[in-house]
């Protein structure tokens, strides 16, 4: 291949043929022919704006909320744009972990007449309890429960003994708490008080799942605004 020729390949190698950026993606020659069109994105943008607007009127922390992280001997881990949330406090040495989701507002049992099927939603939750040296453990695969009695009911009693069995997706996640002799039922009940799982926890597990779905609604919104102001 002559020069010449060799210049014509690398020029028509270029069209063909887009180039990476330094994240790994294709660098697109941009479209001056086509483009969103000022008035769709206007639209969106307020109707955007009057959304956030609404919401952060509305939106307020429960006084419960902050109340018992002031108080409470377990720390809230949490951050922007994560679905997870967790509660982790030492006893001894062990390490106590309680992670729970957020939770949508609209109940899913609410019937065509907008009356309630079944009162407040439950959140799924497991409660962790690890061994910060050997990291064997338990894990209580829970949820919650409306009542003032017993604010939670145990699925599942998951026991490990290593950090690669507790992650594996084919490990054995225990038997049904139901099924084990009543003795034991009652014995992890306690087990469970003592790393601090309570109704006070319950009802601070329910309104963060909410309130932190509020806070996540709120903040795709801005962020959706932000893209397409830009």
């Amino acid at each position: 291949m002559n020069r010449t020729s060799s210049r014509i390949f690398r020029c028509v190698a270029r069209q063909a043929f887009p180039q990476l950026n330094r994240h790994g993606s294709y660098l697109l020659a941009p479209n001056r022919s086509l483009a969103f069109s000022t008035a769709a994105v206007s639209k969106v943008a307020k109707t955007l704006h009057s959304e956030i607007k609404h919401e952060e009127d509305q939106y307020q922390q429960s006084k419960e909320i902050k109340k018992f992280l002031k108080t409470s001997e377990f720390e809230l881990v949490e951050s922007d744009g994560d679905v997870n949330m967790m509660l982790q406090r030492v006893v001894g040495d062990k390490i106590v972990r309680i992670e729970w989701q957020l939770t949508s507002p609209f109940d899913p049992d609410m019937d065509a007449e907008g009356q309630d099927g079944g009162g407040q939603e439950a959140t799924d939750l497991c409660v962790t309890v690890e061994s910060q040296t050997s990291n064997a453990g338990i894990s209580f695969y829970c949820s919650t429960q409306t009542g003032e009695d017993h604010r939670y009911i145990i699925g599942n009693v998951k026991s490990f003994s290593s950090a690669e069995e507790k992650e594996s997706l084919s490990g054995y996640n225990g038997p049904e708490f139901e099924d084990l002799d009543d003795k034991l039922q009652e014995a992890f009940d306690e087990y469970l008080a003592e790393a601090g799982m309570n109704n006070e926890i319950c009802d601070f597990i329910d309104a963060m799942a909410l309130d932190k779905e509020q806070r996540e609604y709120i903040r795709w919104l801005k962020i959706t605004q932000s893209f397409l102001q830009s």
